[in-house]
């Protein structure tokens, strides 16, 4: 038995290797074939695993598969993965010569690409590491934002294709929300709690996680244009079902994260859907539904913020550590961006740098970290402290050209397609609380989810826009072959 343990383990590495290649190999064919099924499993870990363990009682947390690890790579191994499918896909479209993709958004992910490389150029000649300078917590992560649109827009060109994801975020979204209700209903919520476990107020919340409340979001608005919009398209009774249940559960799980952000990108994301019926349903809708959801919100509001140190039990509570106090010390939350809106005005065309960190991080409780000083909760001001004013009028551009892209894409898209447009475009919206005050930019999951809600429209105005070449055309066939004959 020895000699066969002996024998096990010095093969094993071998064995490791040999399985990874035959896997790497199977996935790279399936990959040029069906690019899509390549993607599936990319959405369904950042649809479904957590980013974060900030509020955990846990003495060790293990490294998810959002961090770099020891850093070799430079980046995630679940990026290295997702370039490595844009790598089939753009294989597969040259095959199958498909036509190229329309994407407003090129132009600008470009520039950030060589803002970029010219970061890492000037911490290289700093004598700073090229880790560094490529740190999430600098601006990376808005470049790896592009190619996973455009892998994307590379893998769902078919109406079947377009259906498949939509119903595969419905599930995801349902799924998700079932699963936080019942651990809050029955294991007591989620164990990052750092309301209760930091802050000692008793309550339990779903998701901590801001971006478990967006891909409810978004499954809520697919599920919401679905049921309500007037042009009604054929559905199974089971699809009809699924999507009841999620527009209930999704809500529930929304509502008990008890996040403030989550709850004012809510409201920001259901007047998006709510813009897109006509007025008489869009006042049938709020009658029927604001006055539920206001209360619930109502609820949870009073329960959270009466055992909140500061705040004074008025709608002012929602940003209690965030207003400016004419007396006594300055609320931590306030003295961050003061003290990062300082070093922008010191360096306002360049910033400090994508490896730099803010002067007095050290004050700040949450900046006691190896990663301190390199993060605020501002995501614009994040923008503006590491890249300046050149960083800034590029995420105004790529904000801008989105924008303008959602307007003609809600007013163009047919009833079949508008719930997976409609959906991305209120995922975009649901993060704008996030991106003012939040710390999305430097989180791998955060960035990677807002590039699939900015990616949902422009797949959904593709396939429209092929639906209604091919039945432009069809009728010229037609036309044709009757000469043919005659």
């Amino acid at each position: 038995m020895d000699p066969f343990l002996q024998y096990f383990y010095t093969s094993l590495p071998f064995i490791v290797v040999l399985t990874m290649a035959a896997v790497l190999v199977v996935g790279m064919g399936l990959g040029l074939i069906w690019p899509r099924l390549l993607v599936y499993p990319y959405l369904g870990i950042f649809f479904l695993m957590n980013s974060t363990n900030y509020g955990s009682l846990a003495m060790y947390a293990t490294p998810g598969v959002y961090s770099r690890g020891s850093g070799l790579l430079f980046f995630p191994l679940v990026l290295w993965y997702m370039l490595g499918a844009w790598c089939c896909a753009r294989v597969a479209a040259s095959y199958q010569r498909a036509p190229g993709t329309f994407n407003t958004l090129r132009p600008w992910f470009w520039a950030w690409f060589l803002l970029l490389l010219g970061h890492v150029a000037v911490a290289l000649f700093m004598g700073k590491k090229l880790s560094e300078a490529l740190a999430p917590t600098g601006f990376s992560n808005i470049v790896w934002m592009a190619p996973l649109i455009s892998l994307m827009l590379m893998s769902f060109r078919t109406r079947e294709q377009v259906t498949e994801l939509t119903r595969f975020i419905l599930l995801a979204g349902l799924g998700r929300a079932t699963f936080g209700l019942a651990r809050w209903a029955v294991l007591g919520g989620d164990p990052n709690n750092v309301y209760a476990n930091m802050n000692a107020i008793k309550i339990k919340l779903t998701f901590f996680d801001i971006n478990d409340s967006l891909l409810c979001c978004v499954a809520f608005s697919i599920a919401a244009v679905h049921l309500f919009q007037m042009a009604r398209t054929e559905r199974p009774k089971f699809w009809v079902a699924i999507e009841w249940m999620t527009l209930a559960s999704t809500a529930m799980c929304i509502v008990l994260s008890y996040r403030r952000t989550a709850w004012i990108g809510f409201l920001l994301a259901f007047a998006i859907v709510m813009m897109r019926f006509p007025v008489r349903r869009r006042f049938h809708l709020m009658v029927m539904g604001l006055p539920a959801v206001g209360a619930a919100l109502m609820y949870v509001m009073i329960k959270r913020f009466s055992q909140t140190k500061g705040a004074t039990g008025g709608l002012d509570s929602m940003f209690y550590d965030m207003e400016s106090r004419r007396f006594g010390a300055e609320s931590e939350r306030v003295l961050e961006l003061k003290l990062a809106l300082a070093d922008f005005l010191s360096n306002p065309v360049t910033g400090i740098g994508s490896w730099g960190r803010y002067t007095g991080y050290q004050r700040i409780s949450w900046q006691a970290n190896p990663e301190g000083g390199q993060f605020l909760h501002s995501g614009v001001l994040h923008v503006a402290l590491k890249s300046g004013l050149l960083g800034l009028a590029l995420f105004i551009g790529l904000a801008w050209a989105f924008i303008a892209f959602a307007r003609r894409a809600l007013r163009e898209l047919p009833p079949e397609y508008i719930g997976l447009g409609t959906a991305g475009v209120a995922g975009v919206a649901f993060m704008l609380p996030d991106i003012l005050i939040g710390t999305p930019i430097p989180q791998v999951r955060t960035t990677q989810m807002l590039a699939i809600c900015m990616a949902l429209p422009y797949v959904a105005m593709a396939v429209s826009k092929v639906a209604q070449t091919a039945q432009q055309a069809s009728p010229v066939r037609r036309y044709g072959l009757n000469l043919v004959h005659v």
